[in-house]
This record gives C-alpha cells, structure tokens and sequence, in this order.
C-alpha cells in the first residue's frame, strides 16, 4: 500500500492499518518503513473481532483489506494483501 498511496488518494481513499502493538512500537515501525498512513493500535482486538478480520482461533490478525465510503458502506473486503488494481477497481475513474 505504501507504494500505492497516490492512487488510493486518488481514489478518495484514506488508508490506515490496525494491529494490537502499541502506539511506540507503531511510531518505530512506521519511521523504519517510511510508512505514509497512520498505524492505530487495537490491543485486546476489538476493532479486529467486530470486523471480522482475525483468523480462526481468534488470538490473530488475519491480514484483511476493506474500503469503507463515506456513508459506512464497505466497498471492498479480501484477505491478504490485494494490490491496488483489485481493491480500488470500480472506485477510479477511468
């Protein structure tokens, strides 16, 4: 994503991550790899078990990708990493 960004925002969309570190080591993390979007931080995996996004056994983050407009639809959802050409196809203009 972090290579994408332009057309994300291009796309009118802003993206974020969401894990269970803590906000330092997100700080860190995010510095080393030059990160242009926020990491928040979901340490008892609230937000990653209301949508959805933990793997079976429920102890972990199953990488998930959703884009959500403005109104609270989800446009989008996959696991894994799709690239842009996926997730942001019907959002661009053409």
């Amino acid at each position: 994503m972090r290579d994408e960004i332009e057309r994300y925002r291009a796309a009118g969309v802003t993206p974020f991550g969401i894990n269970p570190a803590a906000p330092a080591d997100h700080a860190a993390y995010a510095a080393s790899l030059r990160l242009p979007f926020l990491l928040l931080s979901d340490p008892g995996l609230v937000v990653a078990r209301r949508w959805q996004a933990l793997i079976p056994t429920g102890e972990e983050i199953d990488r998930t990708v959703y884009l959500v407009d403005q109104d609270g639809t989800i446009r989008f959802s996959a696991r894994g990493m799709p690239g842009a050409d996926i997730s942001l196809e019907g959002l661009e203009p053409r």
